[in-house]
């Protein structure tokens, strides 16, 4: 019975003396002392590191788990996306139900109807928006090159 209880403990000493001589031995090398010479110098730095980035981490995770900022932040977000989701819908449904109106018209225009259509606001509008944007487009160009 004797040896049975001190082979286990024998077997768990066995296995650190070696790793404690591995670790010796990965000591002894010249690379790893030049390594350590430079963490050592360089501790200050490292824990004025550390210490930044454990502030930073603590007031993220504060951030991140305080449910009022996060919902005052959600419904924020939300106001500000809604006028833009808004007016894409209603810019998608004008553009649905010009695409509708164009399929069932079959007459042609001529140059009457494009003179005639030159004095509605919402083509001046367009013609404008155009010319602006691709003058704009233009200077963007030229300063490029």
């Amino acid at each position: 019975m004797s040896d049975n209880q001190t082979t286990p403990a024998v077997a768990t000493q066995e296995p650190a003396a070696a790793q404690q001589r591995d670790i010796l031995d990965q000591l002894m090398k010249p690379e790893v002392q030049q390594s350590l010479t430079v963490l050592v110098d360089n501790l200050p730095k490292l824990a004025e590191i550390v210490t930044l980035m454990t502030s930073s981490y603590d007031v993220a995770k504060s951030l991140a788990t305080d449910k009022v900022l996060l919902s005052d932040f959600g419904g924020g977000l939300g106001e500000m996306v809604k006028p833009i989701v808004d007016k894409t819908k209603t810019v998608a449904q004008a553009a649905i139900e010009a695409g509708d109106h164009a399929a069932n018209e079959s007459n042609t225009v001529g140059l009457f109807g494009m003179l005639r259509m030159l004095k509605d606001p919402n083509v001046q509008r367009t013609l404008r928006f155009t010319q602006a944007f691709l003058e704009a487009l233009g200077e963007k160009e030229k300063q490029k090159n």
